[in-house]
Parts: C-alpha cells; structure tokens; sequence
C-alpha cells in the first residue's frame, strides 16, 4: 500500500479542489454576512502560511488563537498545523488567571485576537510573555490600532504575505493542535493532537454512525471554535465539502434562529443550554426552521424534556454525543442503527437521552475502584475508560498528573456509566458530581433531568452540599421558566418524589430559585461554582 500520510494539507487540498465553489459563511459583529468559499480560503490559507514564516514562526511553535466562530478563525485552523506550527485555541471565557497560565504553559510565539476581545486580552496582559506578539482580527482592518502593544492587523498581514515556494513537508505523527481542559478539578491541562488524530477524527464525524457530516449538508456549528475543535465540525466540512455557516460571537437565542432560518441549515451541534435559549426563542417567534434535520448535542448530559420538545414542537430529532477534550472529542454517539426507533415509540426518547455506542474507532469499557473490567448489563455503573486513534495518552508537559491514563493504555474519563449488551453507553454521572449519602450514591444527573420535566422549570442544577448527619446532600438550583411565577420548593419536591426515594431528594431548605445559573466557558452548568458558593468561598 502507498504510505500516504495523514495530515491537514489533505482536507486542504481536498477542500480547494474538489469542493472549491462550496460555501462558507459567518456573521461579522456587525451581524452583517460574510461569504466566500473552501476555494478562496485555500488561497487565503496559503499566503497566510507565508505570513507566519514571515513572523519567524518555525515547526513546532505554538501559535494561539483568542476568537470566535468565522472565516478568518477557519483560515487559522488550516493555516498554523499546515506551516507545521501547533494550533492551540484558548478559550475567550477564561478567568484571565487562566488565560495567562494556559498561554505561558504552551509558550505561545504568536497570539491571533478578534478586535472585540482584546479588552480581555488587555486585563490577562501584564501576566502574559512579554515575547508574545499580537495579530488581531478585524472587519475594517483596524488591529494595529487595538491597544495590544506592537499588534499587527490580520488582513494587512495576509496582504504582505505570499504562498512559500517550498511548505514545510509534515508527518503525521507531528504535532497539529493544542487544547485545554476546562479546569474544573484544578489547572487547566494541555491535550496534544497529532496531524494522523485530527485527519482520522474527521473521516470518523463523516461515518453514518457519527455525526454524519456529509456534502449535503448545511452545517452550524455554535459549538466554539476554541473548543475542542468546535468538535471537529470545520475540518469534517471541509473534507466532506459541506457547507459550512458561522456564527460569530452572535449566540443569543434569536440569533442563532434567524441564522437557522436564513441560510436553510441542516444540521447544528452545541451544548444543551444554547439549544434551551433557540427553542425559547421559537416559542416566542415563529421561524421557519423546516430545514433543520438534526440538532446534535454534547459537552453535558442531553435533558430528556429538551429532546422531547424539539421532537414535538418543531419536528427535529436531537442526537446525543458524547466526548472530552481528551477524545478529540467525539467518542460515542446515538444515532442510526438497529436499535433506532420511531419518534412515536415511548422507548425511543428514553435510547436518545443516552450517548449511544463509541463511534467506529474508539473501544470502551467499564471498571470498579479496583481496576477491574465490569459487565455490560446495562446494570452495573464504573468508571468509563475509553482507547482509541484520536484519544489522548496523556497530558501536555512536565510535571502534570498523568493518572487518568492507564498503564495499559485507556484513559479514564471520570464519568460514571453503564454499558449494555449492545454496547450502548449510559453516563450516570461525573464522578466528582455523584453526591453520597450514608454511603449510598445520588445521582445529580438524574435528578436534574427529572426536575427538568416539571412545566415551570427553564434550567436545572443538583450538587453536593456538605452534612454532618449523611455526609452529603443534595442542593437544587432552579431558573423559573416565567420569572413571575417561580415553582415552590414544595411544588418540585413533590414532583421529584414521584421517581426518586424520599432520601434522595432535598429539603426545602435546600431548593433555590434563582435569576441564572453560572456557566463555564462552553457553556456548561459551573458545578464548581456553585459548590463554591455553598461553601461560602466563591463570589
């Protein structure tokens, strides 16, 4: 066989020859749409390769990036791993404490800003290298008046630059991207992805048991693009030449709806609570979203009440996946199969709740405190370990834990689940959420999912808190779905006790209505947050 290697030149290559006339879009900040294609970003990507030689940035640096979801972001994706630099987003709702530890920690050479967020930028900056030098994008080409010192305006740059005579020649094995976990246990920690993961990762989001991603499609990924990969969507587009359309930093409900209607998507991926703030948006405002296939949710466990809704209310199906940063991230999903149902099937709700099977590629497994291989009955809950050509074998640097990797070669994921003898996964919850009463386990997640039912709750959160008595508690934090007229602690009480035993539910006491719960900066529930608050530790 040719020894062909697997590296992003090949979704470029792919992108610009085959699907070249391909559209993609994104929503400037002015809300106003910019649209160009795979073809006229290839050529972009090019003189940008020469741009960053030019900037003295050499194979194996590593090169930031501080933005949102658009073209120029998707030109960075290809740009940096293809000049044979290591692109490493960080996330732009980072504390900057964080933001200055993660960039030191990679000892980024170049940093690439929208305009917008420099001011974050410019609060993290008397802790940032003093070396690193600044690009910043923006839409009237003003970046070198942004006020980061010696900054450099992106287009202006691309303007200067010219495609190399001779691109640096990759191998797979090298170094593509760099990602962070969220931090939520401590310092955040560095993932490492190779060109061959990314490359591999893509073809596996194109699989019908994946994703699905495909030309036919009309893709919109809300899920950041300085997370994760905004889960490999931009680089399975690209390969699979579907359209691609970017939201910018526009992801208010109506936003995203407006979006959804106007340029006719297909198919749209993020967290479970964007999808909460599109689907009130709707009610409020009818739109024509006939086109919307699928909406594919990740990065925290999927509501049953939300997927019922968007199946009821608006015809779409919702696909569960699950994933970390760790797995690059998409590591299992329900989708198509021959234990799919028919939406009027009672079961069916129940089968799309859960993360489904590891998609091709990736193995699973469960184990005890001890290490030891549990059963797939469907029964048993351990520990999830997962292995496979896109999931990490540890974490970036010196002097970073590294006991979520086994010495047989898993990693362990930190979530609670049940496989079946399908092979179907089912996430009970993450282990530092579990609450343990008398030394029983609580589930936060279920309990969550079933206050979630109740007709006048919009969001939800369970959490530990400490008690002398049963160890641990149960604390439940709910958003009114109407402000005016929020549930009684009686009310969700009653409501959870027609499921839940009479120990597992909280008191009165301690059942909060409130404005918002806190999220991450993906817009995750910030549990951490929130115990914080009850220790009386946190803001």
């Amino acid at each position: 066989m040719m020894e062909v290697p697997l590296t992003l030149d090949v979704i470029l290559r792919r992108a610009r020859t085959v699907f070249a006339d391909r559209e993609v879009t994104s929503r400037r900040d002015d809300g106003a749409l910019h649209r160009t294609s795979y073809g006229a970003v290839a050529a972009r990507v090019d003189r940008l390769i020469g741009a960053l030689h030019a900037l003295g940035v050499r194979p194996g640096d590593r090169v930031a990036t501080f933005a949102w979801n658009h073209h120029r972001h998707l030109e960075l994706y290809f740009a940096i791993p293809c000049a044979g630099a290591v692109l490493h987003t960080v996330n732009v709702k980072l504390a900057r404490e964080q933001i200055a530890y993660i960039v030191d920690h990679a000892a980024d050479r170049v940093l690439f800003v929208d305009r917008a967020l420099v001011p974050a930028l410019l609060a993290a900056l008397p802790d940032l290298p003093q070396e690193l030098r600044f690009v910043v994008m923006d839409d009237e080409g003003r970046g070198a008046e942004a006020g980061l010192p010696g900054a450099l305006d992106y287009e202006t740059l691309l303007a200067q630059g010219a495609p190399l005579t001779a691109p640096p020649v990759l191998d797979e094995r090298q170094a593509a991207g760099l990602c962070y976990t969220s931090g939520t246990t401590g310092d955040p920690k560095g993932v490492l992805y190779s060109h061959r993961a990314v490359v591999l990762h893509a073809f596996g989001c194109g699989m019908i048991d994946s994703l699905g991603v495909s030309q036919r499609e009309v893709v919109l990924p809300v899920v950041p693009m300085f997370h994760v990969y905004a889960w490999g969507l931009p680089y399975a587009s690209a390969l699979t030449g579907a359209r691609l359309v970017l939201p910018g930093s526009h992801l208010t409900g109506d936003a995203l709806a407006n979006l959804i209607e106007g340029e006719r998507v297909t198919f749209a991926a993020g967290v479970p609570t964007i999808w909460n703030l599109v689907l009130q948006s709707l009610r409020r405002q009818r739109r024509d979203v006939a086109s919307l296939r699928r909406i594919v949710l990740g990065g925290a466990p999927a509501p049953r009440a939300l997927i019922e809704q968007w199946q009821h209310e608006f015809g779409v199906p919702i696909t569960h996946a699950w994933g970390m940063t760790e797995t690059s991230p998409v590591g299992s999903c329900t989708h198509a199969g021959s234990t799919w149902l028919s939406p009027d099937d009672p079961r069916d709700l129940e089968l799309r709740s859960k993360p489904g099977r590891p998609v091709p590629g990736l193995e699973a497994r469960i184990v005890g405190d001890d290490g030891g291989e549990l059963p797939w009955d469907g029964v048993t809950t351990g520990e999830l370990c997962v292995r496979g050509p896109w999931v990490a074998r540890r974490y970036y640097g010196d002097g970073v834990p590294q006991d979520a990797f086994t010495d047989d070669g898993w990693f362990r994921t930190g979530d609670i689940a049940t496989i079946d003898p399908s092979g179907a996964i089912a996430i009970t919850d993450r282990k530092k959420d579990l609450i343990k009463s008398r030394g029983e386990w609580i589930s936060s997640n279920a309990l969550e999912n079933e206050v979630l039912l109740h007709p006048a709750v919009l969001e939800a959160a369970v959490v530990a808190r400490a008690h002398d008595l049963r160890d641990e508690v149960p604390v439940l934090f709910v958003v009114a779905r109407d402000p005016a007229a929020p549930p009684a602690a009686a009310d969700l009480i009653a409501h959870l006790a027609a499921r839940f035993p009479r120990w597992q539910l909280p008191r009165r006491e301690d059942v909060h209505v409130v404005e918002a719960i806190p999220k991450t900066g993906v817009g995750k529930l910030d549990k951490k947050l929130l115990r914080q608050r009850l220790r009386g530790d946190g803001a």
